[in-house]
Protein backbone atom coordinates (compact mmCIF):
# COMPACT_ATOMS: atom_id res chain seq x y z
CA UNK A 1 0.00 0.00 0.00
CA UNK A 2 1.24 3.18 -0.62
CA UNK A 3 0.71 6.16 1.60
CA UNK A 4 0.51 9.57 1.11
CA UNK A 5 2.14 12.63 1.88
CA UNK A 6 2.28 16.48 1.67
CA UNK A 7 6.12 16.37 1.76
CA UNK A 8 7.01 14.68 -1.28
CA UNK A 9 10.36 16.49 -1.81
CA UNK A 10 11.46 16.70 1.86
CA UNK A 11 14.67 15.95 3.27
CA UNK A 12 15.69 14.36 6.12
CA UNK A 13 15.74 17.48 8.66
CA UNK A 14 16.00 16.89 12.28
CA UNK A 15 13.27 19.25 13.22
CA UNK A 16 10.84 18.43 10.81
CA UNK A 17 10.50 21.59 9.24
CA UNK A 18 11.20 21.13 5.13
CA UNK A 19 11.60 23.90 2.33
CA UNK A 20 11.60 21.96 -1.02
CA UNK A 21 14.72 21.59 -3.52
CA UNK A 22 13.29 22.07 -6.92
CA UNK A 23 16.10 20.15 -8.76
CA UNK A 24 14.74 16.60 -9.72
CA UNK A 25 11.09 17.19 -9.03
CA UNK A 26 9.92 16.05 -12.65
CA UNK A 27 11.51 13.18 -12.29
CA UNK A 28 10.37 12.69 -8.97
CA UNK A 29 6.81 13.53 -9.73
CA UNK A 30 6.75 11.13 -12.61
CA UNK A 31 7.88 8.00 -10.65
CA UNK A 32 5.69 8.81 -7.87
CA UNK A 33 2.59 9.91 -9.86
CA UNK A 34 3.20 5.92 -11.72
CA UNK A 35 3.47 4.27 -8.08
CA UNK A 36 0.49 5.64 -6.83
CA UNK A 37 -1.46 4.73 -10.41
CA UNK A 38 -0.39 1.24 -9.86
CA UNK A 39 -1.10 0.84 -6.41
CA UNK A 40 -4.49 0.06 -4.48
CA UNK A 41 -4.61 3.35 -2.72
CA UNK A 42 -5.92 6.40 -3.84
CA UNK A 43 -4.56 9.37 -2.61
CA UNK A 44 -7.01 12.41 -1.72
CA UNK A 45 -7.05 15.25 -4.27
CA UNK A 46 -6.20 17.38 -1.26
CA UNK A 47 -3.06 15.92 -0.84
CA UNK A 48 -1.30 16.82 -4.47
CA UNK A 49 -0.10 20.57 -3.36
CA UNK A 50 3.49 20.86 -5.25
CA UNK A 51 6.01 23.21 -3.86
CA UNK A 52 7.33 24.23 -6.97
CA UNK A 53 3.76 26.12 -7.12
CA UNK A 54 4.37 28.46 -4.22
CA UNK A 55 8.46 28.75 -5.04
CA UNK A 56 8.42 32.62 -6.56
CA UNK A 57 10.15 36.21 -5.69
CA UNK A 58 7.54 39.07 -5.15
CA UNK A 59 8.60 42.05 -4.87
CA UNK A 60 12.10 41.08 -4.49
CA UNK A 61 11.47 38.90 -1.58
CA UNK A 62 11.02 34.87 -2.18
CA UNK A 63 8.21 33.14 -1.29
CA UNK A 64 8.00 29.17 -0.36
CA UNK A 65 5.79 26.59 0.92
CA UNK A 66 7.32 24.97 4.41
CA UNK A 67 5.72 22.15 5.90
CA UNK A 68 5.54 21.24 9.63
CA UNK A 69 5.09 17.35 10.74
CA UNK A 70 5.02 16.36 14.82
CA UNK A 71 5.85 13.26 16.28
CA UNK A 72 2.66 11.81 15.85
CA UNK A 73 1.64 12.28 11.80
CA UNK A 74 -0.03 15.53 12.06
CA UNK A 75 1.43 18.05 9.19
CA UNK A 76 0.46 21.44 7.95
CA UNK A 77 1.89 23.15 5.07
CA UNK A 78 2.18 27.15 5.76
CA UNK A 79 3.91 29.55 3.00
CA UNK A 80 5.50 33.05 4.40
CA UNK A 81 3.13 34.91 1.67
CA UNK A 82 0.71 36.27 3.82
CA UNK A 83 2.06 33.46 6.66
CA UNK A 84 -1.11 31.41 4.90
CA UNK A 85 -2.08 27.67 6.32
CA UNK A 86 -2.51 25.93 2.78
CA UNK A 87 -3.34 22.57 4.05
CA UNK A 88 -3.46 20.93 8.05
CA UNK A 89 -3.21 17.23 7.98
CA UNK A 90 -5.36 15.25 10.82
CA UNK A 91 -6.36 12.04 11.63
CA UNK A 92 -9.81 10.89 11.68
CA UNK A 93 -11.91 8.32 14.24
CA UNK A 94 -9.68 5.49 12.09
CA UNK A 95 -6.56 7.40 11.67
CA UNK A 96 -6.84 8.23 8.37
CA UNK A 97 -5.42 11.30 7.50
CA UNK A 98 -6.96 14.23 5.89
CA UNK A 99 -7.15 17.75 5.47
CA UNK A 100 -9.02 19.89 7.20
CA UNK A 101 -8.83 23.41 6.18
CA UNK A 102 -9.77 24.89 2.49
CA UNK A 103 -7.24 26.64 0.59
CA UNK A 104 -5.66 26.67 -3.19
CA UNK A 105 -2.90 24.20 -5.05
CA UNK A 106 -0.64 27.26 -6.09
CA UNK A 107 0.18 30.29 -4.97
CA UNK A 108 -1.40 32.40 -8.04
CA UNK A 109 -4.42 31.58 -6.74
CA UNK A 110 -3.90 32.78 -3.50
CA UNK A 111 -2.75 36.28 -5.04
CA UNK A 112 -5.89 36.55 -7.19
CA UNK A 113 -9.29 37.16 -5.39
CA UNK A 114 -9.31 35.30 -2.21
CA UNK A 115 -11.31 34.72 0.29
CA UNK A 116 -8.86 35.40 3.17
CA UNK A 117 -8.42 30.89 3.40
CA UNK A 118 -5.69 30.45 5.75
CA UNK A 119 -4.44 34.07 6.29
CA UNK A 120 -2.90 36.66 8.48
CA UNK A 121 -5.02 39.51 9.64
CA UNK A 122 -3.50 42.51 10.06
CA UNK A 123 -2.81 45.08 11.39
CA UNK A 124 -6.55 45.22 12.39
CA UNK A 125 -8.40 42.21 11.71
CA UNK A 126 -12.62 42.38 11.28
CA UNK A 127 -14.19 45.46 10.65
CA UNK A 128 -13.58 49.33 11.35
CA UNK A 129 -16.99 51.70 10.58
CA UNK A 130 -16.41 53.92 7.75
CA UNK A 131 -12.56 53.06 8.00
CA UNK A 132 -12.22 56.05 10.32
CA UNK A 133 -10.33 56.30 13.87
CA UNK A 134 -8.83 58.80 15.80
CA UNK A 135 -5.77 58.48 18.26
CA UNK A 136 -5.33 61.82 20.88
CA UNK A 137 -7.38 63.75 19.02
CA UNK A 138 -5.83 63.25 15.28
CA UNK A 139 -8.45 61.35 12.98
CA UNK A 140 -7.17 58.74 10.39
CA UNK A 141 -9.17 57.67 7.53
CA UNK A 142 -7.98 54.16 5.94
CA UNK A 143 -9.17 52.12 2.92
CA UNK A 144 -12.38 51.45 2.60
CA UNK A 145 -12.57 47.83 1.05
CA UNK A 146 -15.76 46.54 2.39
CA UNK A 147 -18.69 48.66 1.26
CA UNK A 148 -18.08 52.05 3.57
CA UNK A 149 -15.33 49.67 5.93
CA UNK A 150 -12.53 48.88 6.53
CA UNK A 151 -11.72 44.90 6.41
CA UNK A 152 -9.35 42.99 7.84
CA UNK A 153 -6.30 45.38 7.24
CA UNK A 154 -7.35 47.50 4.08
CA UNK A 155 -6.29 46.63 0.58
CA UNK A 156 -3.32 44.93 0.64
CA UNK A 157 -3.26 43.61 4.10
CA UNK A 158 -0.47 41.49 6.27
CA UNK A 159 -2.62 38.20 3.99
CA UNK A 160 -0.99 39.96 0.80
CA UNK A 161 2.72 40.12 1.79
CA UNK A 162 5.39 38.02 2.07
CA UNK A 163 6.82 37.54 5.77
CA UNK A 164 10.78 36.45 6.64
CA UNK A 165 10.32 32.97 7.40
CA UNK A 166 12.92 31.25 9.56
CA UNK A 167 13.12 27.73 11.20
CA UNK A 168 12.95 27.25 14.98
CA UNK A 169 13.68 24.67 17.20
CA UNK A 170 11.02 24.20 20.00
CA UNK A 171 11.07 21.64 22.84
CA UNK A 172 7.01 22.03 21.66
CA UNK A 173 7.30 20.33 18.31
CA UNK A 174 8.53 21.54 14.73
CA UNK A 175 8.43 25.50 14.30
CA UNK A 176 7.93 28.34 11.53
CA UNK A 177 9.15 31.71 12.74
CA UNK A 178 7.57 34.50 10.61
CA UNK A 179 8.41 38.45 10.81
CA UNK A 180 7.29 41.80 9.14
CA UNK A 181 7.79 45.25 9.64
CA UNK A 182 4.75 47.13 8.27
CA UNK A 183 5.80 50.64 7.64
CA UNK A 184 4.71 54.08 9.03
CA UNK A 185 1.39 55.13 7.60
CA UNK A 186 0.97 51.52 5.14
CA UNK A 187 -2.82 51.12 4.42
CA UNK A 188 -2.62 55.27 6.81
CA UNK A 189 -1.95 53.06 9.89
CA UNK A 190 0.44 55.22 12.07
CA UNK A 191 3.43 53.54 13.32
CA UNK A 192 5.91 51.42 12.11
CA UNK A 193 4.84 48.24 13.37
CA UNK A 194 7.24 45.22 13.93
CA UNK A 195 5.53 41.73 13.99
CA UNK A 196 6.20 38.31 14.82
CA UNK A 197 4.03 35.28 14.14
CA UNK A 198 5.54 31.50 15.08
CA UNK A 199 3.56 28.72 14.29
CA UNK A 200 4.49 25.63 16.05
CA UNK A 201 2.84 21.96 15.54
CA UNK A 202 3.00 20.64 19.06
CA UNK A 203 3.74 16.87 20.03
CA UNK A 204 0.25 17.20 21.90
CA UNK A 205 -1.69 17.57 18.59
CA UNK A 206 -1.84 21.22 18.46
CA UNK A 207 -0.82 24.10 15.81
CA UNK A 208 -0.34 26.86 18.18
CA UNK A 209 -0.22 30.30 16.86
CA UNK A 210 1.78 33.06 19.18
CA UNK A 211 1.64 36.51 18.22
CA UNK A 212 3.80 39.75 19.00
CA UNK A 213 3.80 43.52 18.24
CA UNK A 214 5.84 46.06 19.18
CA UNK A 215 4.85 49.66 17.20
CA UNK A 216 7.25 53.29 17.09
CA UNK A 217 3.97 55.14 16.86
CA UNK A 218 0.51 54.95 19.24
CA UNK A 219 -2.00 52.89 16.51
CA UNK A 220 -4.07 49.54 16.95
CA UNK A 221 -3.33 46.34 16.41
CA UNK A 222 -6.12 43.25 15.93
CA UNK A 223 -4.19 39.98 14.73
CA UNK A 224 -6.04 36.93 13.83
CA UNK A 225 -5.80 34.21 11.24
CA UNK A 226 -8.29 33.64 9.18
CA UNK A 227 -8.10 29.35 8.36
CA UNK A 228 -11.58 28.26 6.96
CA UNK A 229 -12.07 24.94 8.94
CA UNK A 230 -14.08 21.19 7.35
CA UNK A 231 -13.43 18.88 9.40
CA UNK A 232 -15.20 16.14 7.40
CA UNK A 233 -13.59 16.35 4.16
CA UNK A 234 -11.77 19.66 3.65
CA UNK A 235 -14.36 21.42 1.74
CA UNK A 236 -15.87 18.87 -0.46
CA UNK A 237 -19.42 19.04 1.32
CA UNK A 238 -20.81 21.46 3.85
CA UNK A 239 -20.18 22.43 7.47
CA UNK A 240 -23.75 22.30 8.44
CA UNK A 241 -23.59 18.96 10.54
CA UNK A 242 -20.41 20.06 12.69
CA UNK A 243 -21.60 20.64 16.34
CA UNK A 244 -20.02 23.68 17.34
CA UNK A 245 -19.42 24.60 21.38
CA UNK A 246 -18.97 28.71 22.59
CA UNK A 247 -18.21 29.40 25.66
CA UNK A 248 -19.89 32.59 25.91
CA UNK A 249 -22.27 34.46 27.65
CA UNK A 250 -22.85 37.44 25.38
CA UNK A 251 -21.97 38.81 21.93
CA UNK A 252 -22.04 41.76 19.88
CA UNK A 253 -25.14 42.72 17.70
CA UNK A 254 -23.98 44.59 14.47
CA UNK A 255 -26.21 46.66 12.41
CA UNK A 256 -26.63 46.18 8.39
CA UNK A 257 -23.42 46.89 7.80
CA UNK A 258 -21.95 44.40 10.30
CA UNK A 259 -20.55 46.88 12.42
CA UNK A 260 -21.15 46.35 16.40
CA UNK A 261 -23.82 48.70 17.78
CA UNK A 262 -22.06 48.85 21.18
CA UNK A 263 -24.30 46.66 23.50
CA UNK A 264 -23.47 43.28 24.95
CA UNK A 265 -26.38 40.83 24.56
CA UNK A 266 -26.83 37.94 26.32
CA UNK A 267 -26.86 34.76 23.95
CA UNK A 268 -29.46 33.34 26.55
CA UNK A 269 -32.61 32.44 24.19
CA UNK A 270 -31.33 32.88 20.75
CA UNK A 271 -29.60 31.24 18.48
CA UNK A 272 -26.43 32.59 19.49
CA UNK A 273 -26.03 30.44 22.71
CA UNK A 274 -23.81 27.61 21.35
CA UNK A 275 -22.98 27.11 25.65
CA UNK A 276 -24.12 23.63 24.50
CA UNK A 277 -22.64 22.35 21.58
CA UNK A 278 -25.14 22.74 18.85
CA UNK A 279 -25.24 21.54 15.13
CA UNK A 280 -24.25 24.92 13.32
CA UNK A 281 -27.88 23.72 11.10
CA UNK A 282 -29.88 23.64 14.13
CA UNK A 283 -30.42 27.62 13.75
CA UNK A 284 -28.72 29.14 11.00
CA UNK A 285 -31.80 29.47 8.85
CA UNK A 286 -34.02 31.21 12.04
CA UNK A 287 -35.37 34.18 11.74
CA UNK A 288 -33.30 36.28 13.29
CA UNK A 289 -32.59 39.84 12.40
CA UNK A 290 -28.74 39.59 13.24
CA UNK A 291 -28.58 35.81 11.15
CA UNK A 292 -30.10 38.08 8.43
CA UNK A 293 -27.88 40.83 8.21
CA UNK A 294 -25.09 38.28 8.52
CA UNK A 295 -26.43 36.16 5.89
CA UNK A 296 -25.70 33.41 8.20
CA UNK A 297 -23.37 33.52 11.71
CA UNK A 298 -20.73 36.16 10.76
CA UNK A 299 -20.59 37.56 14.53
CA UNK A 300 -17.91 38.64 17.82
CA UNK A 301 -18.86 36.74 21.09
CA UNK A 302 -18.16 37.98 23.88
CA UNK A 303 -15.72 35.23 25.29
CA UNK A 304 -16.12 33.55 29.08
CA UNK A 305 -12.57 33.93 30.34
CA UNK A 306 -11.52 33.70 34.19
CA UNK A 307 -8.20 35.56 33.70
CA UNK A 308 -5.38 36.58 30.65
CA UNK A 309 -3.93 33.23 30.27
CA UNK A 310 -4.62 30.70 27.62
CA UNK A 311 -7.75 29.02 28.14
CA UNK A 312 -10.64 26.45 26.41
CA UNK A 313 -13.05 28.91 24.81
CA UNK A 314 -14.91 26.30 21.59
CA UNK A 315 -14.71 22.90 20.29
CA UNK A 316 -15.88 21.80 16.88
CA UNK A 317 -17.05 18.31 16.80
CA UNK A 318 -17.59 16.16 13.44
CA UNK A 319 -19.38 13.12 13.87
CA UNK A 320 -18.86 10.90 10.59
CA UNK A 321 -15.13 11.58 10.39
CA UNK A 322 -14.89 11.38 14.52
CA UNK A 323 -12.66 14.93 14.02
CA UNK A 324 -12.07 16.77 16.99
CA UNK A 325 -11.06 20.13 17.25
CA UNK A 326 -10.33 22.70 20.77
CA UNK A 327 -9.97 26.32 20.69
CA UNK A 328 -7.58 28.04 23.43
CA UNK A 329 -6.63 31.28 23.08
CA UNK A 330 -5.92 34.33 25.68
CA UNK A 331 -8.05 36.95 22.96
CA UNK A 332 -11.24 38.48 24.73
CA UNK A 333 -13.43 37.47 21.52
CA UNK A 334 -14.24 34.89 19.02
CA UNK A 335 -15.67 35.67 15.65
CA UNK A 336 -17.42 32.56 14.41
CA UNK A 337 -18.08 33.06 10.70
CA UNK A 338 -19.83 29.81 8.63
CA UNK A 339 -18.84 30.48 5.06
CA UNK A 340 -21.87 32.43 3.72
CA UNK A 341 -20.29 34.38 1.07
CA UNK A 342 -18.89 30.91 -0.54
CA UNK A 343 -20.57 30.69 -3.72
CA UNK A 344 -19.32 27.85 -5.76
CA UNK A 345 -17.07 30.00 -7.69
CA UNK A 346 -13.32 29.51 -5.33
CA UNK A 347 -11.91 26.36 -7.04
CA UNK A 348 -9.57 24.77 -4.31
CA UNK A 349 -7.42 22.11 -3.55
CA UNK A 350 -7.91 19.04 -5.96
CA UNK A 351 -10.61 20.86 -8.42
CA UNK A 352 -12.92 21.22 -5.00
CA UNK A 353 -15.36 23.74 -5.74
CA UNK A 354 -16.51 25.14 -2.27
CA UNK A 355 -19.99 25.90 -2.40
CA UNK A 356 -22.24 27.47 0.17
CA UNK A 357 -20.86 27.29 4.20
CA UNK A 358 -18.38 24.43 3.00
CA UNK A 359 -16.27 25.90 5.71
CA UNK A 360 -15.78 27.82 9.15
CA UNK A 361 -14.01 30.45 10.36
CA UNK A 362 -13.33 30.61 14.35
CA UNK A 363 -11.18 33.51 14.60
CA UNK A 364 -9.59 34.58 17.65
CA UNK A 365 -9.63 38.74 18.14
CA UNK A 366 -10.29 41.28 19.67
CA UNK A 367 -13.93 42.88 19.22
CA UNK A 368 -14.79 44.71 15.49
CA UNK A 369 -14.51 48.57 15.38
CA UNK A 370 -12.89 48.37 18.96
CA UNK A 371 -11.08 51.97 18.16
CA UNK A 372 -14.60 53.21 18.12
CA UNK A 373 -15.93 51.81 21.17
CA UNK A 374 -14.23 53.02 24.07
CA UNK A 375 -15.90 50.22 26.24
CA UNK A 376 -14.47 47.45 24.48
CA UNK A 377 -11.39 46.02 25.23
CA UNK A 378 -8.88 47.79 24.33
CA UNK A 379 -6.77 47.57 21.02
CA UNK A 380 -4.61 50.78 21.47
CA UNK A 381 -1.00 49.80 21.26
CA UNK A 382 1.96 52.91 22.38
CA UNK A 383 5.35 52.43 21.71
CA UNK A 384 7.41 50.29 24.65
CA UNK A 385 4.17 48.48 24.83
CA UNK A 386 4.52 44.61 23.21
CA UNK A 387 1.30 42.86 21.85
CA UNK A 388 0.80 39.42 22.57
CA UNK A 389 -1.35 36.65 21.78
CA UNK A 390 -1.80 33.01 21.62
CA UNK A 391 -4.01 30.55 20.28
CA UNK A 392 -4.07 27.23 20.19
CA UNK A 393 -6.67 24.61 17.60
CA UNK A 394 -6.00 21.04 19.47
CA UNK A 395 -6.83 18.29 17.46
CA UNK A 396 -8.17 14.57 18.59
CA UNK A 397 -10.58 12.02 17.47
CA UNK A 398 -13.21 10.30 19.07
Amino acid sequence: MVHCYFALCASNSKDNLYDYPRDGLAVLGFALAFTFFMSDYVCSSQAQIKPEAFHRTIDGSQVDLYTLKNANGLEATITNYGGIVVSLKVPDENGKPGDVVLGYDTLNDYIGSTPYFGALIGRYANRIAKGRFSIHGLEYQLAQNNDSNALHGGRKGFDKVVWQAEKVDSSDGPALKLTYTSKDGEEDYPGALRCTVTYTLTNKNELKIEYSAETDKPTFVNLTNHSYFNLKDGGASDILGHELMIRASNFTPVDKRLIPTGELKPVAGTPFDFNKSTAIAARVENEDEQLKFGKGYDHNWVLDRQGKDLELVASVYEPISGRFMEVLTTEPGLQFYCGNSLDGTNNGKGGTVYQHRTGLCLETQHFPDSPNHPDFPTTHLKPGENYKQTTVYRFSAK
